[in-house]
């Protein structure tokens, strides 16, 4: 299965095919770039690997913005690289001293000297290096230097998939629509986080909720709203629906994230789940009273019930 590691605990090989880039969502445009990076590395039985950023590259170049909100932390992307095939995913720690490397620095400096590269993958638009002045010509040059390979992508070969991280951002955060992002993505939108004690609330009214902790603050949560999700508790699934909202029956002031597992009864506080979003149910509202509230989960729990009966999980593949 496929590993994480930061860039001063990797071991140079160079028998690598790699490709560079935040590869935030792992989305359906980035797939085409991994699986070809699977592809090359099959041929030449050579170590597949991602060559990824943390923070977010733009945190770091537009340090006066409000931070810019992921679609997958470290762990996520790690784990969705892997599922696809992938051997290694490296972290690059970005910060200000690493942006001012240039392009032919970068790629001699930390991708052939400290990774080691038989063949470098390369999408047909991408630059990197400051002020992005790489390019493929920029590659292929040091190829041509260093002994590697250079491997374009070409616009053709993304075709329908050149979709965008921001496109996916919008789809969750302004409309909620998950059924969207999914498209994007191939895949439903996941959420992991730990179970947190929360009121008890949802237990009086026969619906009771595990309240869901992110492990960090920038991870993009859909906009508030009931989903119908499917939910990854110590490697088994379950269908349910998930509220995120701040509860306006009960004067609620802050946003809380609560998943109402179906057929479901064990105590899982302290323990890490994964919420993967299947589709929207309906927006947060406030009830005239509890009754109503229940009449109300009654029908949403029949909605999505309706919705995973025709949807599955993503099934990760089984780690050693």
């Amino acid at each position: 299965m496929g590993d994480l590691a930061f860039l001063n605990d990797v071991n140079r090989f160079e028998n690598t095919v790699l490709s560079v880039g935040t590869f935030d969502g792992v989305h359906a445009g980035h797939k085409v770039l991994v699986n070809r990076v699977l592809k090359k590395a099959e041929e030449r039985n050579a170590r597949s690997t991602i060559v990824t950023f943390d923070p977010h590259p733009r945190d770091i170049i537009n340090p006066g913005s409000s931070g810019i909100k992921l679609l997958s932390t470290l762990e996520e992307r790690s784990e969705l690289l892997s599922d696809l095939g992938v051997d290694l995913m490296i972290v690059i720690p970005f910060d200000r001293d690493f942006s001012l490397l240039t392009s032919e620095e970068f790629v001699e400096d930390v991708i052939w000297q400290k990774i080691g590269v038989k063949e470098f993958v390369i999408g047909y638009d991408h630059h990197f290096g400051k002020d992005r002045e790489g390019t493929i010509d920029t590659v292929k040059k040091l190829g041509s230097k260093f002994g590697f390979d250079t491997h374009v992508v070409s616009k053709q070969e993304v075709g329908h998939k050149t979709v965008s991280s921001t496109a996916i951002r919008n789809a969750l955060q302004k409309d909620g629509d998950v059924a969207l992002a999914s498209t994007f993505l191939e895949r439903h939108y996941l959420l992991n986080g730990t179970v947190i004690h929360g009121d008890k609330r949802g237990e009086k009214i026969g619906y009771p909720t595990a309240n869901l902790q992110t492990k960090t603050p920038n991870k993009v949560i859909p906009k508030r709203g009931v989903y119908a999700v499917w939910t990854r508790v110590e490697g088994e699934y379950f269908g349910g629906m998930m509220n995120i909202g701040q509860r306006p029956t009960f004067d609620g002031e802050k946003e809380t994230m609560e998943v109402h597992l179906f057929s479901f009864s064990k105590d899982i506080y302290g323990k890490d789940i994964q919420v993967q979003f299947v589709d929207r149910i309906r927006d947060e509202k406030s009830f005239d009273g509890i009754e109503s509230l229940k009449k109300q989960l009654d029908r949403d729990e029949q909605t999505a019930k309706e919705i995973l009966d025709k949807s599955s999980p993503n099934i990760a593949k089984q780690r050693n």
